[in-house]
Parts: structure tokens; sequence; C-alpha cells
């Protein structure tokens, strides 16, 4: 859904736009989490890419690409004729490769790649489909990853490449028929994640209800299952989804037009998404994101429009993080990551390792 082109404009592949449920007290973390950190632009930010400590890619509005090799100053670098685009989602390899993908009708989403640290760009793929919409992208490796948009034809839209992007392929993906106004939300760049060497999920909103699509041979083959985060409007619904290995993952969401509504903002998995239980993200509200913690199995990180928070238990409880408005959130290590938002937003962790 298109998602949202200011801090309260989410994208459903034709739309965009979380909350919380169930849980104890909110607790405030014990330190300053967040740091904030200099942009060098006031555009908003939509996709980040952590490799290592040092090494990080972000993107946003008007063709934006920041780069980090030293993980204290960040270059601003010009991707050639996009300045027009979106940049939603960004992966990056190493120092030296990434790749970043607009989200946009049509021929605005757009898939470019640089193997020379952004000072060169090639444009890989561009969305055929008048009517499409792409929303993320994710790899398994440097090699193998997949692409995913809004239906067309009633059918949402998956392609794989085995070529690090050079190439790319639309798969009939069995099982990937939408509901009526169902699509995803490209405000994070993760309303798609892969774990392991072949699984991958997806999330939506805007239908009658929230529903995540689990594939377990990259692409081919589809299942799915309800979600208990609330949908039935076009900025309602699951946005985010992340899983720490093949069996434990959460899903983040709720509504992008009222971020701070307080209702089930989360859902949890242990069985590799066959079955959600409801998790109150605290703090409550809209959450946008949700991104596993490397090196640290149980915990993720969660962050919208409401602010952040996490979770060392694989979602049973959260602490709230703080309140500042975010698009993202990425993290290298239990004690490295970065958050990226609204007006060229940009904030390093900065709290205690997020481990038991």
């Amino acid at each position: 859904m298109r998602h949202p082109l200011s801090c309260l404009t989410l994208s459903l592949g034709s739309a965009l736009l979380t909350l919380p449920c169930t849980h104890a007290y909110a607790q405030q973390a014990p330190q300053q989490a967040w740091r904030a950190e200099a942009s060098g632009v006031g555009t908003e930010l939509r996709g980040l890419s952590v490799v290592s400590d040092t090494v990080a890619w972000a993107s946003g509005a008007k063709g934006t690409v920041l780069r980090t090799t030293d993980g204290a100053h960040w270059q601003v670098i010009h991707v050639a004729d996009a300045d027009a685009l979106d940049f939603r989602d960004i992966h990056a390899i190493d120092a030296h490769r990434a790749l970043v993908m607009s989200a946009g009708p049509g021929a605005a989403s757009r898939i470019y790649r640089t193997d020379d640290g952004g000072a060169t760009w090639h444009l890989l793929a561009t969305n055929q489909f008048a009517e499409g919409f792409w929303d993320a992208m994710a790899f398994w490796d440097a090699d193998n990853g997949i692409l995913f948009g809004d239906p067309v034809k009633g059918r949402f839209q998956v392609y794989v490449t085995a070529d690090g992007g050079a190439h790319w392929r639309q798969l009939e993906g069995k099982g990937l028929d939408a509901l009526s106004d169902e699509g995803a939300f490209a405000a994070s760049g993760s309303c798609l994640s892969v774990a392991g060497p072949r699984d991958a999920w997806i999330v939506t909103g805007g239908a009658r209800t929230s529903r995540v699509f689990h594939s377990a041979d990259r692409g081919a083959s589809w299942q799915v299952a309800a979600l208990p985060i609330p949908a039935g409007a076009p900025a309602r619904g699951a946005f985010s989804v992340g899983f720490a290995d093949v069996r434990i993952g959460i899903a983040a969401g709720g509504d992008y037009k009222e971020p701070l509504l307080a209702a089930v903002n989360g859902a949890r998995s242990e069985d590799g998404g066959a079955t959600w239980a409801p998790a109150a993200i605290l703090p409550s509200g809209y959450m946008s994101v949700v991104t596993p913690v490397p090196g640290a199995p149980a915990s993720f990180v969660a962050a919208g429009l409401a602010g952040s928070g996490y979770t060392l238990d694989a979602g049973k409880s959260w602490t709230a993080m703080g309140a500042t408005p975010m698009n993202t959130v990425a993290f290298a290590s239990p004690t490295s990551g970065w958050a990226v938002g609204p007006k060229g937003l940009l904030m390093k962790y900065a709290g205690a390792p997020l481990k038991r």
C-alpha cells in the first residue's frame, strides 16, 4: 500500500498506516536510550540497514541516501535522476555495496544498486505495472533476495533475485490472493522480512482484518494467518514483521492517523507465523517497525510515531524507551543500533545492552 508522505502519511501498496494490547506496566528505560545525531538532511527518512557497529545506510524522500563507515559521521549521497523518488527501503551488504528501493505508483517503484560506496548507481528494476506499488525488499544473503508489492489484479506482487538484484523474476506466488482493500504499508521497509535460508513473511492491513503471509520456500508458495492487530480502515493494520529465527517473530502496527490510540498494536508467534497472540507493545500507539536484535534471540525493538520500546522475552513484556516519533530502527548487536524518522531524524542507540 502507498505509505505516508509525511510523518503521518504511510503507504499501503496503495495505502498507508498501530497500537498496543494487554500487558503490565509501562516502565521507562533506566537510562537515556537514544542520542540524537546530525543527518545533514531535513527530509523524511524511512529506510535503514545496519551492517555493523560502524557501517550503516539510510534512505528517504527526495532520493535521499545516507551512509556511515565509522559509526559517527554520516555522508549524504546523491543518486542520479532520483530526486523525485521516495526511497522507502534500503539493503546494505557492506560499506561499499547497497541496494535502495523507491515506493510509488507504477514506474516510481524502482531498485538501484551501488558497488562503490554510492559514487555511482545502476538502475536494476522498474515496476512495469501502472497500478503496481512496491513496498519492501529483503535478502537472505548477498545474492538471494525477495521484493514485495501491493496487489495487481487481485494478487500481491512477489519477485526474487539470485544475483544480488541484477535480475528479478516474478513469482506466481501460490496463496497470494488479496482481500478487498488489502495492502501493505511501505512505512519502514519492514512489512516484509526474512529469516534462515528460505523463510519469508509479509504483513498487511487496510482490509477487514490484518494478515500475515508466510513462505518456507523463498516465495514459491504462501500460507496465510489472521493477526489480532485491528484493521478495517486504510490507515490501520499490521505495518511490520520481524523474526529472530524461523519460529520466533513479532508483528507491529496500529493506525498512523491516530498514533497515540491505545489498542492492540502487536502480536507474537512461536511457530513460524502459523498462530499469533496479542502483544501489548510499549509505549501504546502506532508502531511502524519491529526488528529483532542480532545476538539476543529473544530481544526485539519496536518504534513508530508513538515512540519506541523493547522486549527481552520475545514480546511477552515490553519496556518503553522514549516518546520521540520514529519511522524505523535497526541493530547490529545488543549495544549498537540506529533510528531514523521525520524531518531527517537520526538517532543512535545509547542504552544498556538489549539482552538478558
